[in-house]
Parts: structure tokens; C-alpha cells; sequence
């Protein structure tokens, strides 16, 4: 089929080199039978975390969100992605010691987000109306349900009754909004299993509209992609019965769903990752090692296997575009920045000179950020550009353990001290989370004991992407230490690795998808070897900021490694492989 009749091909990729004419086909929109303008690509998350259009998320999940639709974006892949906005975020502050949230309304018109309608949903005998907003670019959209008393993204219990409100609402309220857009969607990816009721509300259409009901099933698992962003299946919560009965059968038209539905109960009680499993066929892991190891199974009790599909990142977003024209000036990323057929010959054109040169230009991007982060004693930070900075910056979650290296602290003193650097960490604890804030408490009153930890160590307040991006660019060495096992893939070591900081990391999620290797890798039988290896290893990473060829070898080592890891051009093309196969 050609161009004029609407119809398009997708031409799939078997190695590296195939890449030219990925994107060759991509220019003229050529991508697959099944996506187009009218039927796109849709992506579904209770969760995105993207500041410039006026929706903040909690973590990875929604920065992932922001990042596949900027890829799409970039790429000319018909992309819609459909998301709650909820009208109050949460920020974060510190005050005595203790993390302060605060709730700040947000209105989705300041941020150019176009009204479209209303669609309703019925919870507990009540119509509930939702306002679709949309915000369109030039082939994707941000498509999002609200209203007034939505609440917050991760209120309440998991298991809560507002909880299952927000994901019925996304999902029979967002697919509402799709065909109130006249869209049909040529696949369906659910990001976690809250995005669930999305899939059931197609089933439920196909149904009540005359296809045979287990043909219905048939095509909806064909045209559904459940990728999993956890590991463990039995830390997952579960809704009762009575709960569907208010929330979820009210807005089901079809008997037969209803039965299929209501046959997945076991106990009284449904997780809602064993239906999901049941209504999608297609299912993907967002690392290699997340894919082999994530312990899920099916309502028969069978292992779930699931495709490994390596999350990415937005180059464009995450990194200097001082870093981003050098690479691709350099031959080391093609224009849609993801490498190059021949970009390990290309990596020689990275030199101690040029690293240095980066850093001093992140530098000041840091300090800009830092102008209005205070640390935990209400200081305002400004670093040289011979200061040396190590960085924590990730989601405060028991497993990532950013204690980790204030174990031992004569011992991190120590290695500060030989090169009088800083230690930066940054991180959001969740609402109601008492174990992180605990640990974070005793954390800052340990370093406050010192004097010299307390000038050279600094908890920045309320994370999010700008902080990010300036700790990415303006930062040396980054600390990634995760329980090994328990990290699915994480996306803050991409956007360090991209923009040229040396990584110390467990061999763990994404990272695990290079060999150990390739970068300052911790490892031990026990936490108390790993807490000696990750000391080795910072005191490695001071040592070769005073060494040009060991700078350059480690970087460059990491480039090569990584950069097909990490590209989210990549990652795009992983799923539509996967998606639309030969």
C-alpha cells in the first residue's frame, strides 16, 4: 500500500544497522496496518510526570509516561496517551527535621489543556461526571479525565475505595474520551495493572455491540500490551467484591463480561494483575533481568512470562544540549538521537577535555536550579567548577536504601574529606510512608553530628524533573544502589550515564542489561561487603577525576555499554516490534 491511500507498513528492525531505514519510514509516516492518525497508538497510565504540561507525577512511572510520548513525538508515531489530571499535587518541605507536605491546587487551562466534553462513569448508585481535556501536538496527544473531587494522584489506601474510583474513571472515563475524539485505538498498552478497566471497557463495548463474546475476548487480548513495572505480584492490593458491585459492574452493559468478570473472584477477592494478565495476550518487562525474574502468575497459578521491552529516556529532555549536538556532530546519534550503526568507533571523540568542558557547562545549570532549593538548613548552594559532587537522586524507597552509604560515617567522611567534595541527595518520600521518613530523619541527624558532614552533605527538598536534570548534568558520580533483585529497570542512572557521570551502581533493573563491567559495579554476599565496595569504589571515582585516561576509559566504557540501553528511540522501536511483527 502506499502513502495516498492512507494505509501504512511498519518495516521491523533485526539489528542496529536497520536503523536508517526505521527512520526513513518514520519521515514518510510509515509505520504500521494498524496505527494512524484515526487509530493510534494508545498509551494508558494513572500516572504522568510532566511539569510542562501541568501534570506531576510521584516517580519513574510517570516520567517514562512523559518520555514515550515525546519519543512518538519526535518519531511521527500517531500517539495518544491518556491520563487522570488531578487538581491538587503535592510538594514537599522540610521543617524540624520532618518532610512537610503541602497540596497545591492546579487548573489544567494554565497550562493549555482544550475542554472537550464531559462523559460520565456510575460509582455507588451516582452518575459521575468527568471533564475530558485534551492537550495536542503535531501526531500525539494528552488526553485526561478530571473533576473537582478527583483528589490526588495516590490517594488513599491502595485497596481504597477513592482508589478504585480514579481507575475505573481512567478507564471506562478515558476510553469514553477516545470515542468522543472518534479514535479507535490499534493498541492498547497498560502501564501497571490500575490501567486495567481501560481494556475491560473495550471488551465490554466489543460485547454489547454484537461480536461473539470469546471473539470479543480474542481481539481485545490481541490488541492489549501489559507491561509491568514491579516486581512482586503478592505485594499488590486487591478490591472485594462489594467493591466492583458499586464501582466497576455499573458500568458494564454486557452479561457476558459481567459473568467473565465475576468469574475471576477468588474468595470474595480480585487482584486486579491476574485479570489483567487474562485480557492481554501481549506482556513486557522493562528490563531483561525485570523479564526473567518477575514472579507473576495467572489465575490457574501458571508463570506469567513477559517480553523484555528496556525502558529509555527522552534524550532531548534529559540531557545538555551542549552533550546532544556533540554526539551527533560526532556520529555517535543519529538526528533522532539513538546511536549510530558505527557509534563505538565514534565514542574516540570523547576526551578528558570534552568531559570537563560538559561538566563545567552542567555546572551552571545546577546552580540554577539550586537557586531556589534550600538544603535541610534552609541554605542556598553554589558549587565551583572544582568542586566534586556525588548524588543520590532517586524515589525514597526502603529498597533503594539511600542510607546505604551513611553506615559506616568516619568512613564517608574520610573519602569526602580527600577531595573536600559534596554529597547531594534528593528524593521524594511518600505521603505516609514512616519507615523512609524515619530512616531520612536519622539520616540528616546522623550527618548533623559531624561538622564537616554537615557542610559537605545536603538533602534537597521536593524532587522532581527540574532538580533532576540539573543534579544529572551538574553532578560527577552517581550512587545507585538497589537491593539487587528488586529494581525493575529505573531511568535516573540513563540520564547520568548520557550526560557523562561516572555511575556506581548494584547490578540491578536496567543497569543489569549491560555486563558488571561496564561501569563501577557493588556488589557483595552480604550488605556489609557491599557497603565496603560502594566506599572502593567512590574513592575509584575521585581518582580518576585526577586521571585523564582513566576518565576517558570509564566514561567511554559506559557510552558503549549503554547508549542502545538507554535510548528511547530504542525502546520505541522494541514495542512496535514487538506489537507489529513480520
Amino acid at each position: 500500500m502506499n502513502e495516498e491511500d492512507g494505509q501504512y507498513f511498519y518495516h521491523p528492525l533485526e539489528n542496529i544497522e536497520d536503523v536508517e531505514i526505521f527512520y526513513e519510514a518514520v519521515e514518510r509516516q510509515h509505520l504500521t496496518k494498524a496505527v494512524s492518525k484515526e487509530r493510534p497508538y494508545t498509551y494508558w497510565t494513572i500516572e504522568l510526570y510532566d511539569q510542562k504540561n501541568g501534570i506531576r507525577g510521584g516517580g519513574g512511572l510517570g516520567v517514562l509516561a512523559a518520555d514515550t510520548r515525546r519519543v512518538a513525538e519526535d518519531t511521527g508515531v500517531p500517539f495518544a496517551l491518556i491520563t487522570p489530571f488531578y487538581p491538587s499535587e503535592t510538594h514537599q518541605k522540610m521543617k524540624n527535621g520532618d518532610i512537610i507536605d503541602e497540596h497545591i491546587p492546579v487548573n489544567y487551562k494554565d497550562f493549555g489543556f482544550k475542554f472537550i466534553d464531559k462523559v460520565n462513569v456510575k460509582c455507588c448508585n451516582n452518575l459521575c461526571q468527568l471533564d475530558v481535556i485534551e492537550k495536542a501536538f503535531k501526531n500525539t496527544r494528552i488526553i485526561a479525565i478530571t473533576e473537582p473531587n478527583f483528589g490526588e494522584l495516590y490517594s488513599g489506601m491502595s485497596g481504597s475505595d477513592h482508589r478504585l474510583y480514579q481507575e475505573v474513571a481512567l478507564g471506562f472515563g478515558g476510553y469514553a474520551a477516545l470515542k468522543l475524539l472518534g479514535l479507535k485505538p490499534a493498541i492498547m498498552q497498560l502501564n501497571e495493572v490500575a490501567t486495567f478497566f481501560a481494556a475491560l471497557a473495550r471488551l465490554d463495548e466489543l460485547a454489547r455491540n454484537g461480536m461473539d463474546f470469546y471473539e470479543a475476548v480474542v481481539y481485545t487480548r490481541k490488541h492489549t500490551l501489559y507491561t509491568n513495572h514491579t516486581l512482586v505480584q503478592a505485594a499488590e492490593a486487591d478490591f472485594s467484591f462489594e467493591q466492583f458491585e458499586r464501582f466497576v459492574f455499573p458500568n458494564l452493559k454486557s452479561l457476558a463480561v459481567k459473568k467473565w468478570l465475576k468469574d475471576k473472584f477468588v474468595d470474595g477477592h480480585i487482584k486486579l494483575s491476574s485479570v489483567t494478565i487474562e485480557i492481554a495476550e501481549l506482556r513486557s518487562g522493562v528490563s531483561k533481568l525485570h523479564a526473567r525474574v518477575a514472579n507473576y502468575r495467572d489465575i490457574a497459578g501458571n508463570k506469567v512470562k513477559f517480553k523484555a521491552v528496556t525502558n529509555g529516556i527522552d534524550m532531548h529532555t534529559w540531557v545538555l544540549p551542549e552533550i546532544n549536538d556533540f554526539y551527533e556532530k560526532n556520529g555517535i546519534l543519529d538526528m533522532y538521537l539513538a546511536p549510530t550503526a558505527d557509534y563505538e568507533e565514534k565514542l574516540e571523540q570523547v576526551t578528558a577535555e570534552k568531559i570537563r568542558e560538559f561538566k563545567k557547562i552542567g555546572r551552571e545549570k545546577l546552580n540554577q536550579v539550586l537557586k531556589t532549593r534550600p538544603d535541610q538548613y534552609g541554605k542556598i548552594l553554589k558549587f565551583s567548577d572544582e568542586d566534586f559532587i556525588f548524588d543520590f537522586k532517586r524515589r525514597f524507597v526502603d529498597y533503594k536504601r539511600p542510607e546505604l552509604p551513611f553506615k559506616d560515617a568516619e568512613r564517608l567522611k574520610n573519602i569526602l574529606s580527600r577531595r573536600n567534595a559534596h554529597y547531594i541527595l534528593a528524593g521524594r518520600v511518600h505521603s505516609g510512608d514512616e519507615v523512609m521518613s524515619g530512616k531520612l530523619k536519622k539520616l540528616l541527624e546522623t550527618v548533623d553530628k559531624d561538622d564537616y558532614l554537615r557542610e559537605h552533605v545536603h538533602y534537597i527538598a521536593d524532587y522532581d524533573e527540574e532538580l533532576a536534570y540539573g543534579l544529572s548534568s551538574g553532578s560527577n558520580v552517581a550512587i545507585n544502589v538497589p537491593i539487587v533483585g528488586l529494581e525493575a529497570c529505573g531511568t535516573s542512572w540513563m540520564k547520568d550515564i548520557a550526560n557523562l557521570n561516572l555511575l556506581i551502581s548494584t547490578h540491578d533493573g536496567g543497569v543489569a542489561d549491560g555486563s558488571i563491567n561496564s561501569y563501577l559495579n557493588v556488589s557483595g554476599e552480604n550488605e556489609s561487603e557491599e557497603l565496603d565496595m560502594l566506599y572502593q569504589r567512590m574513592e575509584e571515582a575521585i581518582s580518576a577525576y585526577d586521571n585523564d585516561f582513566d576518565l576517558e576509559f570509564l566514561i567511554k566504557r559506559q557510552l558503549e555499554t549503554f547508549l542502545p540501553v538507554i535510548s528511547g528511540a530504542r525502546m520505541l522501536k522494541d514495542y512496535l516490534d514487538y506489537l507489529f511483527p513480520a
